[in-house]
């Protein structure tokens, strides 16, 4: 058989591509399997035809300086996918560069399956059009999506969130500590600042200030930092542990946490960790968002439950203080506020599926390659 060929341009598209890959390898180890992605699909076996790690960038703006890379990087997958080896294409998130190889293996004939489709129910309605006609197959992991793209005339199924493929053996909350080298009994606070450079320098400055207010009011608290790879954070930067254990660890551990918007939210529901989200971009692509962005809330966790489950301080709202007053009462086991999210973050758990999306998806891979 022919190749098929992931494309996955950040962190999260490494691992959820990663774990398709581990599949497909199980049912078929001979066959090749090529991409972009990171150090996790290159485990599972995937050659590499870029790093994630060069690709992975964010916000409207910042998109617009790597434009020449990622042209570069398309030319090359062109002329792969005209070149007749690739069986199957299997975009994985990264709408902006994937749309792009969507219609280019359209017009060269092979079949695209998106898996983690574009979040058209936010923003880039006119994305339906287009995948309409260039996307053989959509793979949608939130409960809402499958209705939304079949009534555009998209193949699209439901598979279930990958995170719960990953925390089908979560440790408990004491085996967490010990893991990590924390005190069984206390509050702890985790901070998720982000996996992207660009996340790191606007969310970390806040999040300790945010912490060392917490430290202030909360008598034995202990704080830790979650570092995604290839992120490093100065001690002047970052006076707190910085952990690189895998994300459930660490959410496992806390009794709650800061993060930024996105997946990690998600994250959190699954691991049942209350949280508060705070979020930043430059004031240019905020101001662009305003404009196209149709959703009220942008946290993944309150958008899945469709009301307000956790509290988002967005831009200049991501203040310290304010924030450290709506994380207080969640780090004090059975306050109200506390009950009242994990009763939350639980109703959003169950509408997120059933593990095994990875092995549904890599049924639709080697339905589409042969």
């Amino acid at each position: 058989m022919r190749e098929v060929l992931f494309v996955a341009g950040e962190t999260s598209g490494d691992l959820h591509a990663a774990g398709v890959s581990a599949e497909l390898r199980r049912r078929m180890p001979a066959l090749s399997l090529t991409g972009t992605g990171g150090a996790r699909m290159a485990d599972a076996g995937v050659v590499l035809l870029e790093h994630a790690e060069r690709m992975a960038v964010m916000g409207f703006v910042e998109v617009v300086r790597h434009v020449p890379h990622h042209y570069r990087l398309l030319a090359e997958i062109r002329r792969r996918l005209e070149g007749g080896r690739v069986a199957v294409v299997v975009l994985v998130d990264y709408p902006g560069f994937n749309m792009k190889v969507a219609a280019a293996a359209h017009a060269a004939g092979v079949p695209v399956l998106y898996y983690i489709t574009p979040q058209v129910w936010a923003w880039g309605a006119n994305r339906l059009s287009t995948m309409a006609r260039t996307v053989t197959r959509a793979a949608v992991i939130l409960p809402f999506e499958e209705a939304l793209l079949r009534s555009h005339g998209i193949d699209a199924t439901f598979v279930g969130h990958p995170l719960l493929d990953y925390a089908q053996h979560l440790p408990t909350h004491e085996e967490a500590r010990a893991q990590l080298g924390l005190p069984a009994q206390g509050p702890v606070l985790a901070l998720f600042p982000g996996s992207r450079p660009q996340e790191v320098v606007r969310h970390l400055g806040r999040f300790v200030n945010t912490a060392r207010t917490l430290e202030q009011r909360v008598p034995g608290l202990h704080v830790i930092v979650s570092a995604a790879p290839g992120i490093e954070f100065g001690a002047d930067r970052c006076p707190y542990p910085v952990v690189r254990a895998a994300p459930f660890t660490i959410w496992r551990a806390a009794t709650a946490a800061l993060t930024k918007s996105g997946t990690s939210t998600l994250e959190a529901a699954v691991a049942g960790c209350p949280l508060v989200i705070g979020y930043r971009a430059s004031n240019a692509t905020y101001a662009i968002a305003r404009r196209v962005v149709r959703i009220p809330r942008i946290g993944l966790v309150n958008v899945v439950a469709e009301r307000q489950v956790a509290p988002e301080f967005i831009q200049g709202a991501l203040e310290p203080g304010a924030v450290a007053e709506a994380l207080e009462p969640l780090l004090r086991e059975g306050s109200r506020e506390r009950e009242t999210m994990c009763c939350g973050l639980a109703e959003v758990r169950a509408k997120l599926g059933q593990p095994g999306a990875a092995a549904r998806v890599a049924e639709i891979v080697l339905e589409l390659a042969q």
